[in-house]
């Protein structure tokens, strides 16, 4: 087998903000708890394709699993197999993985350092990455959260000094200088929807505004909150306040949210606003900010029972997730976060060597009626009719959008980013075509796809097709 050198990550953000030495990456939130089948082919094949659309490696999410240990070997095997430097780092999902107990807190010491200096693992000054999916409750058997995160995890002898510890606690940002000794930084999961905004609190967040038809003046007062930047900056602020800490910040970005588990299974089922080209609005938002923020983490690669996935579907899904999952493949997200990535990690907006067409959809009314015992979700309100679209192109052209026979608009599009959108149409289709000097370009309009007026059951999920030039 052929190994990668261990190697400290190059490409520190700029000095000045807090973020010293730590490398500008893009990673993605892998769900282990879903990867019990996977074989070492299995991370190769998801490995190629993250690197192929920009991303530096994986977020582990690993929870307490029986087969956490075997497919953290194959992830960290893979990836040295590959020997192209992606990386691997645990993010431990603490809402799964006991820690009540300082015998708790000595199995997750035990894992981390089981896989702290493999050639895959992420490391920053020397030290091993790990985040988290919550912990805000852990004590680990001490008299308070900070306390045992600090006695039996970061300045415990068996890894204090070796990681750098960026958990995402859900937590009031104000208390984080109470967690000094602990977080070298944070990882705020939530920060790539638009949590704050719901159907209930509409009327007042967005006064005047018809979210059965979103004008101009709407689609301005939604920029408030979709993709906003405003809880980094919270985060940000009061991370500054932890004493001792490297003050790495970690931003997340989505494409979608949606999940529909009856009670039977999870019982949750709600969505957050994607519309408004959520996923590029939020990472045009953070390269805007990039000289604050040290990593991004896409969430997520594979969380298929919440919508959003950027990766293919293999692996399980969760019970029941496959009536929304089925037919719904997002690899459109994929081929644009290539663009955006390399942006952000260089501060420079790629040259673009073909055009790219991405455009999604949901397959059915927001309003329409199901036989669905689950119910609709919560704040489906929010959702707009809309066939949404995005042009990365190489030079100045035209594209026309189609959702029906007599339902079509033309629009030019300039040189790199175009953001567009049209009505969809019960009963109709999704087709884009990029034309330039007379001569098609792009001609998409993917089979399965119909705005259903009259769905089985209800699926706020998006339907993405992509297509690019030759």
């Amino acid at each position: 087998m052929t190994s990668a050198a261990p190697t400290t990550p190059t490409g520190s953000a700029p000095t000045g903000t807090g973020l010293s030495g730590v490398p500008k990456l893009v990673v993605a939130h892998h769900i282990v708890g879903l990867t019990s089948d996977f074989t070492i082919d299995d991370w190769t094949a998801d490995i190629k394709a993250a690197q192929a659309g920009g991303i530096d490696g994986f977020a582990l999410n690993i929870g307490n699993d029986p087969f956490t240990n075997t497919q953290a070997e194959n992830a960290y095997k893979a990836a040295e197999q590959l020997n192209s430097n992606f990386k691997m780092f645990f993010s431990l999902d603490m809402s799964s993985i006991p820690c009540a107990t300082a015998d708790d807190g000595a199995k997750i010491r035990a894992l981390t350092m089981q896989f702290a200096t493999r050639p895959a693992q992420l490391q920053v000054e020397g030290k091993a990455f790990v985040s988290t999916f919550a912990g805000e409750s852990c004590k680990f058997g001490a008299s308070d959260v900070p306390t045992g995160w600090r006695t039996q995890y970061t300045q415990h002898p068996d890894t204090n000094g070796k990681i750098h510890f960026v958990p995402s606690f859900f937590i009031d940002p104000a208390i984080f200088n109470t967690f000094n000794g602990v977080m070298d930084g944070d990882f705020n999961f939530n920060s790539g929807w638009p949590l704050t905004l719901t159907a209930e609190q509409a009327p007042q967040q967005l006064p005047g505004v018809n979210l059965n038809k979103i004008d101009a003046a709407g689609a301005n007062a939604l920029k408030k909150f979709i993709g906003a930047f405003d809880t980094d900056s919270q985060h940000i602020t009061q991370l500054a306040s932890v004493q001792d800490s490297a003050k790495t910040y970690m931003a997340a970005v989505s494409p979608w949210f949606f999940t529909h588990f009856g009670e039977d299974t999870f019982n949750k089922n709600f969505v957050y606003d994607g519309d408004e080209h959520l996923y590029v609005t939020r990472w045009e938002n953070i390269i805007e900010n990039r000289d604050k923020v040290g990593l991004v983490e896409v969430v997520t690669w594979n969380d298929f029972g919440e919508s959003h996935y950027i990766g293919p579907k293999h692996g399980q899904l969760p019970p029941g997730a496959d009536a929304w999952v089925d037919g719904f493949e997002h690899k459109g997200f994929l081929d644009l976060t290539n663009y955006f990535a390399t942006q952000f990690k260089t501060g420079q907006a790629p040259q673009l060597t073909k055009d790219q067409l991405v455009m999604w959809a949901r397959p059915h009314p927001k309003d329409a009626q199901a036989n669905d015992p689950i119910g609709a979700p919560k704040d489906f309100q929010l959702l707009q009719d809309k066939l949404w679209v995005v042009v990365l192109a190489t030079a100045d052209g035209s594209v026309t959008l189609e959702t029906a026979a007599d339902k079509s608009q033309t629009f030019d599009v300039k040189a790199g980013v175009n953001k567009l959108s049209l009505d969809l149409t019960p009963g109709g289709f999704m087709h884009g075509t990029l034309t330039r000097n007379g001569q098609t370009v792009i001609d998409l309009k993917p089979d399965g796809y119909t705005f259903n007026p009259n769905p089985d059951k209800f699926n706020y999920n998006v339907f993405v097709a992509s297509a690019s030039s030759q």
